[in-house]
């Protein structure tokens, strides 16, 4: 799993910040014994032995008691749970906490694994009772864990067994990009639009992740911009397996290709490896039936600085208003921000491709629409659906 977060909960001096130190095996949170030391979730991007680019987060104790505040920093804890791919449940004692439990059951709900470690037990070991309960409860034992004397090796390879467990469940586990569309051999072309949005010297991330798939399968990528296209097209067309391009050129590109030549997109592969194309393919009939007065609301996985040319808040609103005829509203929602208010009100949600999220983070973002029987979309299906090319270019991924 690329880029896996791993969450850290539990009530307050349970341990949470000194098990993610041993994992680093860094001062990465701070420590203390005065309970309260985490206030809001801290994250660390590391590369953790058999599990590769991993993000820790330290949350803040499930049992703050300080009043507004205090309950605002457990509803920011209770929150990442939308973002784990794996959640670590800290306790200690010879009780399992109610709030340990409402977190079980909340990580559940999620279809999040999670490992359940009892700490400090220099202090005093889990009665054997409580320790059969929770593995009948849960699916297994909790790990026996003390940050004092350290056992980074063995927490670590639990977390290993837990996120290959993940890999199998059914909402674990990224597909690859061109899984069963490429081998050894291809000739992929990859059209890459460089416009104001594109980062300062550095590819945008789908891209770079098409690129390494390619090279992964033993085939070969052409990365050019579209002015290049029609030229190379002419040159080499018989020889091209696939071209994937940017949603946004889609009318340039679909002119200057073949019909032959399978077509596609960068956000509609992502739609295909995240696990959310059967939502998206029946979402994106809705924009055939908007009414006026229709509030549509726009997830971005990233956040950053929107432009005039931003894809996002301002091209795809612009072309649902020109193919619909219709008044509609817009709603933006950046990063992993919560949704507001009642989801039920929206028509339809758009959502970005999720480069820089994780599968379980896209699942878990489109949830609240997907079970209020909300219609949802990516923005590539949106745009080919719009510029009216949606069955080329859903052709090769059927």
């Amino acid at each position: 799993m690329d880029n896996t977060v791993i969450a850290i909960f539990g009530n307050r001096n349970a341990g949470k910040s000194s098990i993610i130190n041993s994992l680093t095996g860094q001062q990465t949170a701070s420590v203390s014994d005065v309970p309260g030391t985490t206030t809001d979730p801290v994250r660390k991007r590391i590369e953790l032995p058999g599990m590769g680019i991993c993000t820790l987060v330290d949350t803040a104790g499930l049992d703050d008691d300080g009043g507004a505040l205090g309950a605002e920093r457990v509803r920011k804890s209770r929150a990442v749970a939308e973002q784990a791919d794996l959640g670590v449940i800290v306790f200690t004692g010879e009780e399992f906490p109610e709030e340990a439990a409402q977190m079980a059951a909340l990580l559940k709900g999620y279809d999040t694994p999670f490992v359940l470690i009892h700490n400090k037990y220099d202090l005093g070991k889990m009665p054997s009772g409580l320790a059969s309960r929770l593995a009948s409860e849960y699916g297994s034992e909790p790990l026996e864990y003390s940050c004092a004397e350290g056992a980074p090796v063995e927490l670590r390879d639990s977390l290993v067994a837990a996120l290959n467990a993940a890999a199998k469940s059914v909402a674990g586990g990224e597909r690859p990009v061109f899984e069963g569309l490429v081998k050894a051999g291809d000739l992929i072309v990859l059209v890459c639009p460089i416009d104001s949005e594109a980062p300062k010297g550095r590819l945008i991330l789908p891209q770079v992740q098409a690129i390494r798939d390619i090279l992964d399968r033993n085939a070969t990528a052409v990365v050019l911009q579209p002015s290049e296209l029609g030229a190379y097209v002419t040159a080499h067309g018989g020889e091209i397996t696939l071209v994937v391009t940017d949603s946004q050129v889609f009318p340039t590109v679909n002119a200057a290709v073949p019909e032959e030549i399978p077509l596609t997109s960068f956000s509609m592969l992502l739609a295909r490896s995240k696990g959310a194309f059967g939502q998206y393919k029946e979402g994106v009939k809705k924009l055939d039936s908007l009414q006026d007065g229709d509030r549509i609301l726009m997830l971005e996985s990233c956040a950053h600085h929107a432009t005039c040319e931003d894809i996002g808040r301002v091209k795809i609103p612009a072309l649902i208003r020109r193919y619909s005829g219709r008044q509609l509203e817009f709603d933006f929602v950046a990063g992993l921000d919560a949704i507001g208010g009642d989801i039920s009100r929206y028509a339809l949600v758009v959502q970005c491709g999720g480069c820089v999220v994780t599968r379980k983070q896209l699942l878990n973002r489109i949830r609240p629409a997907v079970k209020a029987g909300v219609p949802v979309v990516n923005y590539g299906m949106a745009i080919a659906w719009l510029t009216g090319i949606y069955r080329r270019v859903m052709k090769p991924l059927l």
